[in-house]
């Protein structure tokens, strides 16, 4: 070819030369040319590669496309860490029934995929239906006062002058988790006129049992027979009321309600939506009063289970009590348990669980008051009441896909933060509430840890945020709901396993230690660090303008200051510490077992290296330890008024993040929980040349010190007290938290003991520490009737939600000095 494009501007040929090659070219013409025919061939051929080429490409890319979001969605192929079957009534009968309804503010269920459900609902006619907890609903105070979590418990609830006892005692017996009963005590606080009380009692299936009325007189509902796949056949029986104390019959008006349920999270709005003001209360000799009574139900919305409501209204003071019979008992039953017979149980129970509390945590021993005992029996008892059982799927989103997926079906039995807040699971704060619940129930707390390990997917991740079936879901706002794969949070999980360690049978272990392997393998792999050993929260806010400094929810601390630019160079201090500590565990937990423990052994001796930990994260020019990244402190929300466009009406301003001063790669000023890490989880050597700095920041007003405990960020940084948007109030920007409060105590305890040139500071901030804290929660919760999610660090009040006996509830180690 190239000859044949310059072959015209060559030399003319000969007359003779063209008559010789003519017959020469004619037969090359009349056959064809091999160098063409092999040029076509091969464009042909790398064409065909090519194309084969891209679709293997985009076959290979659509199948990790598909075989991501299938691992997402993958439980773990290791055998689970709850026994198939373990959880059932004839394997666990102590825990199958529970009040594992921390929504609500009284009910009871089993711990059944599809459970049948009771529950309490109150109206004082005038005010509002009470059914779920809710942050802001008026309830003044409520919470357990006692509660052992298994077979017994006592609630108090003020609500405008109503003052409700709930109690419930369960008893052993049968296949199906035995019986229990209720005891509810109504009656008024102060003098005046009482209004009339509907109590609402009900029973309601979620697409599998049945239910079966039994009525008396044709309006009262006397009982409910059922059936259900995990309890059998069993009646619930609501006796008729009696005035205070048992004594004699008490005048009631009755209405019941038989309807579908569309869902377990529509019961409040179907009894809302059912009463009518159609009835008149008749007592004997005393005004007659109209009241409100329950009738129909949702229209338009199929049933996917049924309610059945048992409506009393009365005048107080008032007596009434509900029992629960399990039709697999009826042999061996001796007696109802109810009246003298429920009273006598009550006051048995509440003798043992006052010598047990006294038995595990010595308060009394220690001479701790009567009112502080009380108090730190709430606050046990309320963590214990909140535990719950939740069933259904998250809803998920991998990085690699746009568009949300639901995650497998799981259960999780565990405790919650709030009631009223956040009742259902998060990570980082179970592992917190396990340090309790491990001293009262050792075997309570494996079960709840063996269901958090039991949520690992395929890639070894748990969702950090549990939000599993629709009353769980019902709660939570629509921003919340998706769980981000490449999200991780501070495995907590592990301080309690280090605690479980020494008792824990080994053959529960075995079936841990594969799933926290492959969970510490995900956090090292998905969490590393631009550098070896070091390591970054993934996760953070995506739109530096909007926020003063971008969030970090992964690493639980939310909006504490870290960078001020996300990037991938950033070095985290905390989750540094954390993996050291997991190292530490994981390895103490494979030489028991006989497992290979060098590699992380070793891994944990490097992140303990205080030498190491030094040249990644102690800043000179700061004077303590710091996140390392992209960072300026010469940032500022301000107003700005978007360009007006024409024809419409003028936008709203908006407050955006100004930066006065180019980031630059540098340590992050903001002294505070996380500088103090490494002291927090122990990583310090005893002799450390750092320790006097960090316990001098503890102990400095001007900085962490509070007469409450130690604020989360110190008084002189940059963003202490600073909102990050306009809707975004501090947060962990200056306010006491128990749970790092906890392990600054637990921390300060440690070096207190170990020989060491630091060791009477350390002893002397543990004791001022540990009086501050424990006498601010405690007066903040005789004031209130609640422990709260934080603590103002100006006067100590309680901030947040309310009731917050999660980790919170700390304070009970604490006040017995158990670390």
């Amino acid at each position: 070819g190239e000859r044949r494009r310059r072959g015209g501007d060559g030399p003319r040929e000969r007359p003779r030369e063209r008559l010789r090659d003519r017959d020469t070219k004619m037969r090359q013409q009349q056959k064809p040319q091999r160098g063409s025919v092999r040029g076509r061939t091969a464009l042909a051929l790398t064409a065909a590669a090519a194309a084969l080429a891209l679709g293997l490409a985009a076959a290979v890319a659509e199948w990790k496309r598909w075989s991501e979001a299938s691992r997402l969605v993958t439980p773990h192929p290791s055998p689970r860490a709850v026994p198939p079957g373990s959880t059932g009534p004839l394997a666990s009968p102590s825990y199958f029934w529970g009040t594992y309804r921390p929504h609500v503010y009284f009910g009871m269920k089993t711990r059944s995929p599809r459970a049948v459900v009771t529950g309490l609902m109150w109206l004082q006619h005038g005010s509002n239906l009470r059914h779920t907890t809710e942050q802001n609903d008026g309830v003044s105070r409520y919470g357990w006062l006692m509660h052992d979590g298994e077979n017994f418990g006592v609630q108090e609830i003020r609500d405008e002058g109503l003052v409700l006892r709930t109690e419930f005692v369960k008893q052993p017996g049968g296949d199906h988790g035995g019986d229990w009963s209720w005891r509810v005590t109504a009656k008024m606080e102060g003098k005046g006129p009482a209004p009339l009380l509907s109590l609402f009692f009900y029973v309601a299936t979620d697409g599998q049992g049945t239910l079966r009325p039994v009525l008396e007189n044709g309006t009262r509902l006397a009982a409910v027979a059922g059936t259900a796949e995990e309890l059998g056949d069993f009646t619930l029986t609501f006796l008729p009321p009696t005035e205070e104390g048992g004594e004699g019959p008490k005048y009631a008006s009755y209405n019941f309600l038989a309807a579908g349920v569309p869902g377990l999270h529509r019961l409040t709005d179907l009894v809302r939506q059912s009463l009518r003001e159609s009835s008149v209360f008749s007592p004997p000799g005393r005004p007659r009063r109209r009241f409100f009574r329950v009738t129909g139900g949702l229209p338009g919305e199929p049933p996917r289970g049924q309610l059945l409501l048992h409506q009393v209204t009365l005048e107080l003071p008032a007596v009434l009590e509900v029992t629960m019979e399990s039709g697999s008992v009826a042999g061996a039953r001796r007696g109802r348990l109810a009246g003298p017979v429920l009273s006598a149980a009550l006051a048995r129970h509440a003798a043992a669980f006052e010598q047990r509390f006294e038995d595990t945590f010595g308060l009394g021993a220690r001479g701790v008051s009567l009112p502080q005992r009380r108090f730190a029996q709430a606050a046990l008892s309320e963590m214990l009441g909140g535990i719950g059982f939740f069933h259904g799927r998250s809803l998920l989103r991998s990085e690699h896909r746009e568009e949300p997926v639901p995650g497998a079906e799981s259960m999780l039995f565990t405790a919650v933060p709030s009631r009223s807040c956040f009742p259902r699971g998060f990570l980082w704060d179970e592992g917190f509430h396990l340090l309790l619940l491990s001293r009262w129930d050792p075997t309570l707390a494996r079960d709840i840890l063996a269901h958090w390990l039991d949520l690992l997917n395929a890639d070894g991740w748990i969702p950090r945020e549990q939000i599993l079936g629709d009353e769980a879901r019902a709660r939570v706002p629509p921003e919340f709901v998706l769980q981000h794969s490449d999200t991780a949070n501070p495995p907590t999980l592990l301080l309690a396993l280090e605690r479980l360690l020494p008792d824990a049978p080994l053959p529960y272990l075995r079936r841990l230690f594969p799933r926290l392997r492959a969970w510490f393998e995900w956090m090292n792999r998905t969490q590393a660090g631009p550098e070896p050993f070091t390591f970054r929260w993934r996760g953070r806010d995506t739109d530096p303008e909007r926020f003063l400094n971008p969030k970090t929810l992964s690493s639980g601390l939310d909006d504490y200051p870290r960078a001020s630019h996300p990037s991938a160079q950033e070095r985290h201090l905390d989750l540094r510490c954390w993996m050291a500590l997991g190292a530490r565990v994981l390895a103490a937990l494979a030489e028991q077992l006989g497992e290979s423990f060098a590699p992380y052994r070793d891994m944990g001796a490097a992140l303990s290296d205080n030498d190491l930990l030094d040249r990644l994260h102690w800043a000179p020019e700061l004077g303590t330890f710091a996140d390392f990244g992209n960072h300026s402190a010469a940032v500022a929300l301000r107003w700005h008024r978007p360009a007006p466009v024409p024809g419409r009406p003028p936008p709203t301003p908006q407050l955006r993040r100004e930066v006065r001063e180019a980031p630059r790669p540098q340590f992050v000023g903001a002294l505070g929980y996380v500088s103090l890490f490494p002291l927090l989880l122990q990583l310090l050597q005893a002799d450390s040349p750092r320790l006097p700095a960090l316990l001098g920041s503890m102990r400095n007003e001007k900085q962490l010190w509070t007469p409450f405990g130690l604020r989360s960020l110190a008084r002189d940084s940059p963003l202490y007290l600073r909102r990050n948007t306009e809707h975004d109030p501090p947060y962990w920007r200056g306010s006491v938290w128990v749970n790092i409060n906890f392990l600054a105590l637990r921390a300060l305890h440690g070096y207190a003991q170990v020989p060491g040139p630091h060791r009477e500071r350390a002893a002397e901030l543990y004791r001022e520490l540990r009086h501050n804290l424990v006498a601010n929660v405690f007066r903040q919760y005789e004031a209130t009737g609640f422990l709260w999610e934080n603590y103002r660090d100006s006067d100590g009040a309680g901030q947040g939600c309310h009731p917050f006996a999660g980790w919170s509830a700390l304070v009970v180690l604490a006040m017995a000095e158990d670390y």
